[in-house]
C-alpha cells in the first residue's frame, strides 16, 4: 500500500524513474569495475615479466636537491618489490656537527619522500578489491573514447582520486589524486604509455607537497624483461 502510493501519480512516476536509473547506473558501474580490473590485472601479468628503475628528482624551492634510483620487481608471489639503488644529492657536505646535522636532515627529507612515492606507488598498481571499491562509489562520465571516474576517500577520508581510462582496451591512460602524507597536503598525477607490444606502464609521475615547499618529477626507465 505504501509503494503504491508513493509510485502514483506524476511525482511518483518521476520517482520511480530515478530509482530505477540509480539502479541501472549502479549495475553500469559494477560491471565497469569488473570490465577495468580485469584488464588491468592482465595487463599487471605482462608487466610482471619486468624489471625496471624509477629515477626521481626533488625540487625544494625549485631547486633539485635529491635525485634517487629505484628498481621496480614482482616477486614470486606477485608482489610489486622497490629497492633504493643510488641516491644523490646536490647539497654540499659540510664538516663536524653541523655536517651531521645537515646528513640528519638529508635522510629525515630521504624517508619524506619515499612515503610521497610509495603512496603513489600506492595510487598506480590498484588491486581489484581497491577498484571495485573505488568505482562502487565513484562518479563515472564516458565522452570521446575516454572513461573518467572521480571518488572520494579512497584510501584515507578526505583523499580524492579521478581516473582516465581508453574505453578501447580498457587501460588507464592517467590519473590524478590529491591525499594525505601525515597532516601535509599532497596531490600528484601519473601518465601512462605503453610498449609496443600494448603493454600499459606507468611512464611518469609529479607529486606536489606544499608543505615542505617540495615538488618530485620521477620518470619509469629502463625496462628489461626478466631472465629466468
Amino acid at each position: 500500500m505504501i509503494l503504491k502510493k508513493m509510485f502514483t501519480g506524476k511525482h511518483g512516476l518521476l520517482l520511480l524513474l530515478l530509482v530505477v536509473s540509480s539502479t541501472v547506473s549502479a549495475q553500469d558501474n559494477e560491471q565497469l569495475a569488473l570490465t577495468i580490473s580485469k584488464a588491468d590485472q592482465a595487463n599487471t601479468e605482462k608487466l610482471m615479466q619486468y624489471i625496471w628503475k624509477r629515477k626521481s628528482d626533488v625540487s625544494v624551492d625549485g631547486q633539485v636537491k635529491l635525485t634517487t634510483l629505484t628498481e621496480f620487481s614482482f616477486d614470486a608471489a606477485g608482489k610489486l618489490q622497490a629497492k633504493i639503488v643510488d641516491a644523490e644529492s646536490s647539497v654540499k657536505q659540510k664538516r663536524g656537527v653541523r655536517g651531521q646535522i645537515q646528513q640528519n636532515a638529508v635522510e629525515d627529507k630521504m624517508e619524506y619522500v619515499q612515503k610521497a612515492l610509495a603512496l603513489a606507488t600506492a595510487y598506480t598498481f590498484m588491486s581489484k578489491g581497491q577498484l571495485l571499491d573505488f568505482f562502487s562509489k565513484a562518479t563515472v562520465n564516458q565522452k570521446d573514447g575516454v572513461i573518467e571516474a572521480t571518488a572520494e576517500n579512497v584510501y584515507v577520508q578526505g583523499d580524492k582520486l579521478t581516473v582516465w581510462v581508453d574505453e578501447k582496451t580498457n587501460l588507464f591512460t592517467k590519473k590524478k589524486f590529491s591525499s594525505l602524507l601525515g597532516k601535509d597536503a599532497i596531490d600528484g598525477e601519473i601518465n601512462y604509455e605503453k610498449f609496443s607490444s600494448g603493454i600499459n606502464h606507468g611512464s611518469t609521475t609529479v607529486l606536489n607537497m606544499p608543505a615542505q615547499k617540495m615538488k618530485i618529477d620521477a620518470k619509469n626507465q629502463d625496462y628489461s624483461q626478466r631472465v629466468n
